[in-house]
């Protein structure tokens, strides 16, 4: 029985994790076409997510955690908007590193994460509740 709540802290920490990557996907593709307002002003970009590895003492296994939440410091891309405020001599506006298909397979990638470690605690659970039905 003591290995299976294991299994339900491990999973839970892994849903966790994916739930905050589903969150810096979502900023990053809200931001998508947040471009500058001025020419001294940068435009959105994009943040990575990357995990690690933690000892948790009340199980005695390591499990993941959120490491950190990083810029991507790749270069903003370029838009031709000669109107625009913030356009510069060439007409060009900077516009957020962030490419919405990366992000939507990132989100796809996350999700399935996430439903993965939903069904190994559902398993887990009917297979508690199982285990205490024979008990009884």
């Amino acid at each position: 029985m003591d290995d299976i709540l294991k299994t339900l802290r491990i999973s839970s920490a892994g849903m966790k994790v994916q739930g905050e990557r589903l969150r810096v996907i979502s900023e990053n593709i809200a931001n998508a076409d947040s471009l500058a307002t001025d020419q001294n002003s940068r435009p959105y970009r994009r943040k990575t997510i990357t995990f690690r590895n933690e000892f948790d003492r009340a199980i005695g296994l390591d499990t993941v955690r959120v490491d950190k939440v990083r810029p991507d410091l790749t270069d903003f891309q370029k838009r031709y908007m000669p109107g625009h405020p913030a356009a510069d001599g060439d007409g060009y506006v900077l516009a957020p590193n962030v490419n919405t298909l990366i992000e939507m397979m990132d989100m796809r990638e996350a999700q399935r994460s996430y439903e993965a470690n939903l069904n190994v605690i559902r398993s887990s659970k009917s297979m508690l509740t199982s285990t205490i039905d024979i008990l009884r």
